[in-house]
């Protein structure tokens, strides 16, 4: 009976045993006390590398949290960016634009919402993701709205996508195929909001009048619309449309031209280059509010000479993006004293002799990352909830055949749930997205010659303990990001409130030391200035 626990009269039982000496049984809460006396706690790590990443709300058991600190992600593409096609100059351009949009967004996401009697201390998410995304997409440098690639044909069709963890009845929703509406991401945003209107009463496809008029409210039960109909819903709710033109940009159409000639002259495919970097990916945000909904917001004109007509992953729920909130199993009491988060635990010889026949492993099952919540905080009727918000760039075909971003999420949410491990995002993002991970597999042995695979996601993570009556006792988030390729522009707020802008990680490319602001922490006062004195 080594090592086995067993259920009476509503305890638990151990069964400690000292090999020829038999087995002694006894209640778990004569033991548990003693053996988690003889434990000591030391080092606890706080965070992650890269752009820095843990936020901790942490209280003793007795108190309550009022609200979960926002946090904020962007990201302005990924794919073959090198130091030898982005010399310094140009780096300060994306250097400035995404710390710049960071500072506007994040001050917007940490301000009282506007919103007529709310009482939220911060902005929604939501409406954070979408701020965020229509500066990317007013902003030439990015592949999306007035910076969008060209088709084969010469035309821009653009891609958008929103999505929450929680809270809006359709979660997410994708668009496709635009040509007139200045900017995507908003009449994504309005989709999402119609639904609530378009699923009352429940959660068929079709509730309401089945026409495309202002009566019927929007998208039916519809979560991806192309082009006509898409844009039909735009005019009706008021958008801002544009004359095609509006999405040209010269430097894009270079890069169209220099595509097809390439191809034309048999040195490789019109859609990427080795040498020179021909946007295939997006723009993102991924936003936390403090009321614990995460959002995520992507918009792209495509690949660099697409088939027109071709869509992508951008619009595809779980492949180019993804957002949900789940409810993990809560230990009992007396297993917390073998499952304690953070800091791991120092056995003495004796003891370690003691216990080796009787437990196999000292590290039971845990339903949560380690670090995230303090396991000595949890009470009988509380629960435990995680949460992820995903935005992926990079080949957009190669994310549809994998599901990239659902399959991310999903390792957070299967992966060791049954084990002493629960795997965190960050793990699953870097296993999917990260180098050597399972987009670049599956290109097989067209990686590096086609663009296949290439592929950045950033995330936020969420865990959330609340007590038997709905209150907050414990959050923690992490901001997660990582890729495969040569480079990802990205800007977040770190664990400090700091901005920090990276395209490559450290050490990654020789050289990397002339770029002046690369990693570098920032006040974000200082960029919401600059940007308001212009």
């Amino acid at each position: 009976m080594c090592g086995q626990k067993e259920l009476c009269n509503g305890g638990v039982v151990i069964f400690l045993c000292f090999g020829w000496r038999g087995c002694l049984r006894l209640q778990a809460e004569e033991i548990l006390p003693r053996v988690a006396a003889a434990f000591m706690a030391i080092g606890r790590s706080e965070g992650r590398d890269g752009l820095g990443k843990m936020q901790r709300r942490r209280l003793s058991s007795d108190d309550k949290i009022s609200s979960i600190a926002p946090r904020l992600i962007i990201h302005g593409g990924a794919g073959n960016i090198l130091p030898s096609n982005l010399p310094p100059a140009r780096y300060k351009l994306y250097h400035d634009s995404l710390l710049s949009i960071l500072a506007e967004t994040h001050h917007f996401l940490t301000s009282p919402s506007s919103f007529p009697l709310s009482t939220a201390s911060s902005a929604s998410a939501l409406d954070t993701v979408t701020l965020a995304v229509t500066q990317l997409e007013n902003n030439p440098l990015f592949n999306a709205g007035h910076g969008a690639v060209f088709t084969r044909d010469g035309v821009n069709e653009l891609e958008a996508s929103i999505m929450v963890s929680k809270g809006k009845k359709k979660r997410g929703v994708g668009i496709m195929g635009l040509q007139h509406v200045k900017n995507p991401i908003i009449l994504a945003r309005e989709m999402l909001l119609h639904g609530e209107k378009d699923l009352e009463g429940g959660n068929g496809e079709h509730r309401g009048p089945m026409t495309l008029d202002a009566a019927a409210g929007g998208a039916q039960g519809h979560c991806q619309l192309h082009k006509y109909s898409a844009e039909k819903l735009a005019e009706i709710w008021g958008l801002e449309m544009v004359d095609p033109s509006y999405f040209f940009t010269q430097a894009r159409w270079d890069e169209h031209i220099q595509g097809l000639e390439k191809e034309k002259d048999g040195k490789g495919v019109a859609t990427w280059d080795e040498e020179h970097f021909f946007p295939q990916g997006t723009c993102g945000a991924v936003a936390l509010d403090g009321e614990g909904v995460i959002a995520v917001a992507t918009s792209t004109g495509g690949m660099t000479n697409k088939l027109t007509g071709r869509i992508g992953d951008t619009p595809t729920l779980g492949a180019g993006f993804w957002a949900e909130e789940w409810e993990e199993e809560c230990p009992s009491r007396e297993e917390t004293y073998f499952s304690q988060a953070g800091p791991p635990l120092v056995l003495s010889e004796t003891l370690k002799g003691l216990l080796a026949d009787c437990f196999p492993s000292l590290s039971t099952y845990s339903p949560i990352p380690q670090n995230d919540i303090d396991m000595s905080m949890i009470s009988k009727g509380d629960r435990i909830f995680r949460s992820t918000g995903l935005s992926g760039t990079g080949n957009g075909d190669s994310f549809l055949r994998m599901n990239a971003a659902r399959t991310a999420s999903a390792i957070a949410k299967y992966r060791g749930s049954k084990s002493a491990h629960k795997a965190s995002l960050q793990e699953a993002v870097t296993e999917v997205s990260g180098p050597g991970g399972d987009l670049v597999k599956s290109a097989g042995d067209r990686w590096r010659k086609t663009g296949e695979g290439e592929a950045g996601i950033i995330g936020i993570e969420l865990t959330v303990l609340v007590d038997a009556d709905g209150r907050k006792k414990s959050a923690i988030s992490h901001i997660v990001d990582d890729f495969n390729c040569g480079g990802m522009f990205r800007a977040a707020v770190d664990k400090n409130g700091k901005a920090v802008m990276r395209v490559w990680k450290p050490g990654q490319h020789s050289g990397l030391e002339k770029y002046e602001g690369e990693g570098k922490e920032y006040d974000l006062r200082g960029w919401l200035d600059m940007k308001m004195r212009y």
